[in-house]
C-alpha cells in the first residue's frame, strides 16, 4: 500500500559498444498489456534493428505478477534478464523498457552482452525523470453540516481529497485517502467527532500524485 515511484515521461539513452548501437527506450505502462503494446510501438519504429530486447515491470514494484522479458535473439540470459534486473533494482513500477541493438560487426560474447544490456539500462534509468504513485482507499460517510470543518482539517493534514460530495440535509461523500493512512484517519475522525462521524466502505483504488 505504500508510494512508489514510475516513469515521469519516456526516454531515450543511446551509446556504442565496439561498433554496435544499443539504444534503450523507456515508457510508463501501468499494465503489462500496455509494456507488450509499448514494445510494438519500438518495433515498429526501429524495424532494421537486429534485436529489440525488453523487459517490463507493469505494476508494483514488488508484484510479481506483472514482470515479463525477452532475449529477442540474443543468447538467453544474456540480455532480457538483466535488464529486468536493472528494473527491478530501481525500484520504479509501471515500467518498460527496451534496448534496440545494431549489430557492429563484432562480437560481445555472453559476459560482454550482459554488461552492454543491463548497462546501458542502467545509465539510461539514470537519466529518467521520475514521479510518485500514491495508492489509495476511498471512504464514504454522512455527517452534519457542523462537522465539516473538521473534515477538511483532517483531509488537509492526511493529503486527501473529496472524490464526491453531495449537500442536502445532511452532506454525503466519498473521500480519498492513501492507503496506508486510513486507519489513522478514520480513528482521528471518530475520535474528533465524539463518535459522530463514521467513514466506512473501504474500497482500494490507485491514482497519482494529487497537488
Amino acid at each position: 500500500m505504500s508510494p512508489y515511484l514510475i516513469p515521469a515521461t519516456a526516454l531515450v539513452w543511446e551509446q556504442e559498444i565496439k561498433k554496435s548501437r544499443f539504444i534503450a527506450y523507456i515508457g510508463h505502462t501501468p499494465t503489462p498489456e500496455d509494456g507488450k503494446a509499448f514494445v510494438d510501438a519500438i518495433r515498429a519504429r526501429e524495424p532494421a534493428a537486429r534485436h529489440h530486447c525488453w523487459a517490463f515491470v507493469a505494476g508494483q514494484p514488488s508484484d510479481s505478477r506483472v514482470l515479463g522479458f525477452s532475449d529477442d535473439g540474443e543468447p538467453s540470459g544474456t540480455a532480457g534478464k538483466p535488464m529486468l534486473a536493472q528494473l527491478q533494482g530501481s525500484n520504479i513500477g509501471e515500467i518498460t523498457a527496451v534496448v534496440v541493438r545494431y549489430f557492429g560487426g563484432i562480437k560481445l560474447g555472453t559476459g560482454g552482452l550482459v554488461r552492454a544490456y543491463g548497462g546501458t539500462l542502467s545509465m539510461a534509468l539514470a537519466e529518467l525523470a521520475l514521479t510518485e504513485r500514491r495508492i489509495f482507499s476511498e471512504l464514504s460517510l454522512k455527517l452534519q453540516y457542523s462537522e465539516m470543518p473538521l473534515v477538511e482539517f483532517l483531509l488537509a493534514e492526511f493529503k486527501g481529497h473529496w472524490q464526491t460530495v453531495e449537500y442536502g440535509a445532511e452532506i454525503e461523500g466519498v473521500l480519498a485517502v492513501e492507503s496506508r493512512d486510513v486507519a489513522d484517519f478514520c480513528a482521528q475522525l471518530l475520535d474528533r467527532s465524539q463518535g459522530r462521524v463514521v467513514a466506512s466502505n473501504v474500497v482500494k483504488s490507485e491514482g497519482p500524485t494529487q497537488p
